[in-house]
């Protein structure tokens, strides 16, 4: 008969977002994870098997929260312009909340590891493929009704929009000033006129 698990997973790869976001994948160790998940060494290895499984769950559990949250934006009742602005900020404001800088999770692990992991790479592509489709939904809903230019094609403007949302990423590492970040929101969003 199989052992119940004593610990939340569910919590324990919030922790290990964070454990991975705050030191990278690589300066992270299995004693580091051990202390800041709260379980065992045993209940590691058990569960997850080793680091790099870890990681790569650590990576799925960011990429679906952060991607369910744009795509409901998208999704949303709202008008278009309103849900692209929406999605920018989303963006700008969880990173400028960080007192760490620590940047965006996703573009740390694509710096640092999806060069030398392709598994790593496919979660990063397939977190750009949902973010520049979620610009898109919202695009064409507005191009439908009236509210954003036909004059682009609307998956250009996506892929524009999520270049704005890398570059957010990047500079919050570096910038915590809201109106840098307001300033790149605005000058992005004037591009749908």
């Amino acid at each position: 008969m199989a052992r119940s698990k004593d610990f939340d997973e569910e919590e324990v790869l919030k922790k290990a977002v964070c454990t991975f976001w705050h030191k990278g994948y690589n300066a992270t160790s299995m004693q580091d994870l051990v202390d800041a998940l709260g379980i065992s060494r045993s209940s590691l290895y058990d569960t997850y098997g080793d680091k790099h499984t870890l990681y790569i769950k650590a990576l799925e559990h960011y990429q679906n929260a952060g991607g369910k949250h744009m795509c409901d934006i998208a999704n949303s009742p709202v008008p278009a312009r309103q849900a692209i602005r929406q999605m920018l900020e989303y963006t700008a404001t969880a990173l400028l909340s960080d007192e760490q800088q620590k940047g965006c999770f996703m573009v740390n692990a694509e710096v640092e590891v999806a060069p030398h992991d392709t598994e790593v790479r496919d979660i990063v592509c397939k977190t750009e493929q949902r973010t520049e489709e979620s610009f898109y939904i919202a695009i064409k809903k507005g191009q439908e009704r009236g509210e954003i230019t036909s004059k682009q094609d609307a998956r250009a403007l996506a892929r524009f929009l999520y270049n704005a949302v890398k570059g957010i990423q990047v500079l919050a590492k570096s910038s915590t000033d809201k109106a840098f970040f307001d300033d790149i929101i605005n000058t992005t969003l004037s591009v749908l006129d």
